[in-house]
């Protein structure tokens, strides 16, 4: 079995991202872990720090910022830090893999790999948040790692 360089596009708040990472690694594929960018030392750049990007890096209060005070964040070192790091990751990838349940980051990185030419994009849907048509863009959605594992094998 050939190994696929994923990167697995997800959400902090998804409990099986861990999981899924691990059971894409035991079957042989390289994957970028947002978590843990420092994982890989060829795609992230990240100081001393051990995490990936969370927005309560910039700002512990983050969540009651204004839309002025977001676009301000967007530009500090931080954000640029955690966006080189998950853009490197994308680039390096082959394959995009969008697990549900997912925020608004991951289908952005989910439309990057829909819409490049020379990558594919798998949906992972262990749970439906809500259907969503335009999954129809993906090279093919599945239930379980299983399947997913089982198609990427080609």
């Amino acid at each position: 079995m050939g190994s696929t360089r994923i990167y697995l596009a997800s959400s902090w708040r998804n409990a099986q991202q861990p999981v899924i990472v691990n059971a894409l690694r035991r079957a042989g594929h390289e994957v970028y872990d947002f978590r843990n960018p420092r994982d890989d030392r060829r795609i992230a750049v990240r100081g001393n720090d051990e995490d990936g990007f969370r927005w309560s890096d910039i700002d512990p209060a983050w969540e009651d910022w204004s839309p002025w005070a977001f676009t301000q964040a967007l530009q500090t070192d931080t954000a640029a830090l955690g966006f080189g790091n998950d853009w490197r990751g994308m680039e390096w990838a082959e394959t995009g893999v969008l697990l549900l349940p997912s925020g608004r980051s991951a289908h952005i990185e989910a439309g990057y790999f829909a819409g490049h030419p020379d990558k594919s994009l798998h949906i992972l849907v262990p749970e439906l948040p809500e259907p969503e048509l335009m999954y129809k863009m993906a090279d093919g959605v599945h239930l379980s790692v299983e399947a997913l594992i089982q198609a990427l094998r080609g």
